[in-house]
């Protein structure tokens, strides 16, 4: 399955259009690596190779070193039979806009049959031209703050290629891995526990069988609320016996 997902992001590129701050060329090429993304192609870029590109890059130095250098926009485009531009700016001359999720999602289906594919992200001060956008079928929008739409290139990168790599495991049947979750606790463990949170109360004087009052029950219903699994049951468990102990050994003394 890592394969299949690995093949499909061989066949996107991620295309810097005229980069002017070396950093966040970096800074792109780490963002695609924790998401697994390893081509990128630079069009005209200011700085590149450089000690901030690679400082920024924080250990995707392997992007950075098979990063394909281009003239053109169409030269960078050639292979590819999928492309979009991003772009939050207004146009005198409407293109084709998509949410990242979705444009990720038709990404996905086009390099899993056979398709090749290129994000374009233009430079910093005015974002990709019109004349840029020709070579795109769609461009791709990430929502922001219409106060303050400054969304830095690396962070759009980011963003387009977490959303890639949630397309792409969702297709090879994939889930993000992690430890599997304690055991729950049953009805009988409650009762348990609820029987010995008693006994313990009553051990430090908290508790007056003969005036109970409500205590028990509120307790009961608050413990219900918290759905206990069993790492988290056996540590009160352990809490309640050495306050029984130390309770015990106070009376003692």
């Amino acid at each position: 399955m890592q394969a299949d997902l690995k093949k499909m992001f061989d066949k996107i590129r991620i295309v810097l259009v005229r980069t002017t701050h070396p950093g966040n060329i970096g800074a792109s090429a780490r963002a695609m690596k924790t998401m697994g993304l390893q081509q990128l192609g630079l069009v005209r870029p200011g700085t590149f190779p450089g000690a901030e590109v690679s400082a920024r890059a924080a250990g995707a130095d392997d992007i950075l070193d098979a990063a394909a250098g281009y003239e053109s926009i169409r030269e960078a485009v050639s292979d590819c039979s999928l492309v979009y531009g991003t772009s939050n700016r207004g146009r005198n001359l409407s293109w084709p806009v998509m949410d990242a999720e979705s444009a990720a999602e038709t990404i996905i289906r086009a390099v899993a049959d056979g398709g090749t594919s290129a994000i374009l992200f233009g430079p910093e001060s005015s974002g990709l031209s019109n004349a840029d956008l020709e070579s795109c079928h769609a461009v791709i929008s990430i929502p922001v703050n219409g106060g303050f739409p400054s969304l830095n290139i690396a962070a759009a990168v980011q963003v387009i290629c977490y959303e890639l790599h949630k397309a792409g495991m969702k297709r090879c049947g994939l889930q993000v891995a992690g430890p599997a979750p304690p055991p729950p606790v049953s009805s009988a463990q409650m009762a348990l526990l609820y029987d010995h949170m008693k006994e313990c109360l009553q051990d430090l004087n908290f508790y007056d069988p003969e005036r109970p009052r409500l205590l028990m029950r509120r307790l009961i219903r608050l413990f219900n609320r918290l759905h206990l699994d069993a790492n988290e049951y056996n540590i009160i468990r352990g809490m309640l016996a050495a306050a029984q102990q130390a309770a015990k050994k106070h009376k003692d003394v």
